[in-house]
Parts: structure tokens; C-alpha cells; sequence
């Protein structure tokens, strides 16, 4: 049985106890302090786990005009995923302590790259100490390489500014942005220099997928809550960054629904040409 959307931490707890095959991989991160999320790693982490770094290992270097996470080159991911030990169809598993923020954008990554069986921990690393499971602690050793190679994508490509331009003059996708009301209003805010929302764009607060103990809700709910909000057009996800935009798309996936677009830029790459507009309000 493979994992491609969520997996409990009962099931991954049977998996590496029964020596199954699963690569963990730990985004522990923190936006604003580049250096905590390995620190958090190395003071505890699920057993074999490889931490996955979101602004070195699943993002390439922003240039000022392509947003703060700017999709890492196939090749590049593809060759750090083998430095990890990943192994053609092996289970791979995401993990964070911050809701799935992190590791759903190491799910969408993996199965960009053709690579089905990936699945986020739901409930992350919170719910594995719950469980009164073991954390390993310090900095892993080198992985044997395997042998992955990044083959047909699995998601939908990701659209391009000029595509999320044209389709606000009679366009037929639906934006959802995952930032919170606030910024989505126009709020001011440290990761906006400028404030607002792409023009017809929905807001879908990312953690509104998840419920009060920090798993995701279930796909009935998510269904009826995302089917409101797209009235029947394809959507286009985005976000400050084009990270918890995949929360979103990970959260579609779990309900069932057809797979979004998701904008990699996303605001931060929209407000990079003032001659874009920018709309303000709830």
C-alpha cells in the first residue's frame, strides 16, 4: 500500500517499525530565522528522517522579479532527493511542526517530479510526541544515493505571471490565495512591501484545512468549503510564495477535487512590476 495524500502516525510509525520502505523528510522551518528550522531538526526529529530545508533544498535563489521560493530547477531536486537516499517508488513522507505549512510544498515538489507515492504526516511532528513516539536527535550521516530520476509530472504545470495577468480580463480559473485575511485585505505586513491581493482572487486561509488539533479536516467538509469558493472553474492557487499555496492543493487532493495550478511566485512575484494591479479589501 502506498501513501499519496496523508498518512496517520500510526501507519508510519507500523511502517518503520516493520523496516518498510519510507525516506522522511523533516521541513522544519522558520520564516525570517534561516538557521532555526535545522536547529529544530537537530533537537528532535522522527528516526531516519532527513531534514529538507525550504530556502535551499526545495526552493532556488530568488532574483528580486521571481518571488521569495522560486521553484528549484527539476534537475537540481531531483539530484538532492538522490543524495537523500531516495529510491524509485519508495514511500516518501513529509513532515513539520507547523501544520503541513512546509511539508505540503515537498508533496507538491515530489510529485512535479513524477513521484507518486508521497503523503504528509498529518498532524506532523506535534502529533507524533503526542503518540508518545521517539524523536532522534543531532545531524544524520551522509545517505547511501539512490536512485530516483524525476519522470511525467503529476500535477498540472504551473501557471506563469502573464497567464494570472490575462486571466483577470475574462479568464476562466478561480485564484485562491492561502495568505491570511489580514494580508489578503491589504494589512500592512513584514513579508508584503506592498499590501493586498491579486484582483479577483478568493482568499482560503490555509489554515482553515486544518482542525482544532492541527490534522486536516475531512474531505467532505473540505469538498463543500473549496467547491463554494471555485463555482465550478479550475483554480489557481498562490500565496506569498508559492508555498502553503500547496497546502491548498494538498487539501483539494485530499477532498477529491480536480488538481489546482499553482502560481510558484505568487504574491511576492506579482509585486515585483508596480504596472501589476493590486486590489485591497475582504
Amino acid at each position: 500500500m502506498s501513501y499519496e495524500t496523508l498518512i496517520g502516525v500510526d501507519d508510519l510509525h507500523a511502517l518503520l517499525t516493520s523496516g518498510g520502505d519510507v525516506l522522511v523528510l523533516d521541513c522544519a522551518f522558520e520564516l525570517g530565522a534561516p538557521d532555526k528550522g535545522r536547529q529544530a531538526f537537530a533537537q528532535g526529529h522522527i528516526p531516519g528522517a532527513r531534514h529538507a530545508d525550504l530556502d535551499t533544498d526545495l526552493a532556488s535563489a530568488p532574483d528580486g522579479s521571481n518571488g521569495r521560493h522560486p521553484l528549484p530547477e527539476p534537475a537540481v531536486l531531483a539530484a538532492w532527493l538522490r543524495a537523500q537516499g531516495l529510491r524509485k517508488d519508495q514511500q516518501v513522507v513529509a513532515c513539520d511542526n507547523s501544520g503541513g505549512a512546509w511539508a505540503a510544498r515537498a508533496w507538491w515538489l515530489l510529485r512535479w517530479l513524477g513521484h507518486a507515492p508521497v503523503a504528509v504526516l498529518d498532524g506532523g511532528l506535534q502529533a507524533w510526541t503526542a503518540a508518545g513516539l521517539p524523536l532522534e536527535t543531532g545531524t544524520p550521516q551522509a545517505a547511501t544515493p539512490g536512485d530516483f530520476e524525476a519522470g511525467e509530472s503529476l500535477v498540472p504545470a504551473p501557471v506563469t505571471t502573464a497567464e494570472v495577468l490575462a486571466n483577470i480580463e475574462g479568464g476562466t480559473a478561480r485564484v485562491l490565495d492561502a495568505r491570511d485575511p489580514s494580508r489578503f485585505a491589504g494589512e500592512p505586513h513584514p513579508l508584503d512591501p506592498v499590501a493586498g491581493h491579486i484582483p479577483g482572487a478568493r482568499n482560503r486561509f490555509f489554515r482553515d484545512n486544518l482542525d482544532a488539533g492541527g490534522r486536516f479536516r475531512d474531505s467532505a467538509s473540505l469538498a463543500a468549503e473549496f467547491s463554494a469558493l471555485l463555482d465550478g472553474a479550475p483554480a489557481i492557487v498562490q500565496c506569498g510564495s508559492g508555498v502553503t499555496a500547496c497546502h491548498n492543493a494538498l487539501a483539494m487532493a485530499v477532498a477529491g477535487l480536480r488538481a489546482p495550478r499553482l502560481y510558484p511566485g505568487s504574491w511576492s512575484e506579482w509585486i515585483a512590476d508596480p504596472a501589476r494591479p493590486v486590489a485591497t479589501g475582504a
